[in-house]
């Protein structure tokens, strides 16, 4: 490993980090995988090439993927994750003392095994809570396969390339419709919107055939570049997505959590998108 780390946004835009201290490299099953230790951000995981959490930020992506659906549902016993190997988004779920059961489905052994060891603050002992079973699978394999139904489910992924490619396809979302309870909810992680808005526009082309109500909410992540973050949101209960503050702050009071991102105004004011990102996906600025 070199003394500083290059991240290809896209063509002439590169980001540069500092290697402040090599931790592990090695290339899996499955990717290239990289462990680093930066001044300003702390421990960072990349991926064949994309940095995928730092310890600085993750706390903004993991709050706002899994509290957004959790409170919004406001009855959630099961949550499904698939991905999110360095244990993050687990924690964050099972801070919800009503959750009674999380699978974790992940492809790759080694991000389990490596973020257990290299960045134990993601999990903080997540994946030894007896809630939680995690299986080593492929997500698509799992969803076709599996008899359990969920009231959310989370797709905490790559970007769309190599193991994590099926993830973003239509047969995929439809087999996550498939293993959603009545009024479950579906959140997807979509990339910069900004950089990645045809991967946000095929997400929503396939939302729309598949649920009554879609759309997506955004959140800053400083070291996913380019701008807002864009998550993708699919359920058949229109009403989850529409909750004023005062029933989302009542909720977020029950749960007890402490957050550092999340609250129940930035919850509510995370669906408000961008005009550009609205013409993408074929929405108007008024709902």
């Amino acid at each position: 490993m070199t003394d500083e780390y290059r991240e290809d946004i896209c063509d002439g835009w590169d980001q540069y980090f500092t290697v402040d201290e090599p931790l592990y490299e090695e290339k899996t099953a499955y990717q290239h995988l990289v462990i680093f230790k930066n001044r300003m951000l702390g421990r960072i995981l990349a991926l064949d090439g994309v940095v995928q959490t730092t310890q600085a930020d993750e706390f903004i992506y993991h709050e706002m993927v899994a509290h957004v659906p959790i409170l919004a549902h406001g009855g959630v016993r099961r949550v499904l994750i698939i991905g999110g190997g360095d244990g993050g988004l687990l924690r964050e779920v099972l801070r919800h003392r009503s959750i009674a059961s999380v699978v974790q489905v992940e492809i790759d052994p080694s991000v389990i095994e490596l973020c257990r060891r290299y960045l134990p603050e993601h999990s903080q002992g997540a994946f030894d809570d007896p809630r939680a079973t995690i299986v080593i699978d492929d997500g698509m394999h799992f969803l076709q396969h599996t008899d359990l139904r969920f009231d959310v489910i989370l797709t905490d992924s790559t970007d769309p390339e190599g193991p994590a490619e099926m993830l973003f396809s239509h047969s995929f979302y439809a087999a996550c419709k498939r293993c959603l309870s009545p009024g479950g909810v579906l959140v997807t992680q979509n990339g910069v919107a900004f950089l990645q808005l045809d991967e946000v526009r095929r997400s929503a082309n396939h939302f729309s055939t598949l649920f009554r109500d879609w759309h997506f909410y955004s959140a800053s992540v400083p070291s996913y570049t380019g701008g807002i973050m864009a998550f993708g949101w699919a359920s058949d209960d229109p009403a989850l997505r529409q909750h004023e503050p005062t029933i989302l702050r009542q909720r977020f009071s029950r749960s007890r959590i402490t957050t550092r991102y999340y609250t129940p105004l930035v919850h509510h004011a995370a669906f408000a998108l961008p005009q550009y990102i609205l013409e993408a996906i074929g929405k108007t600025s008024i709902e």
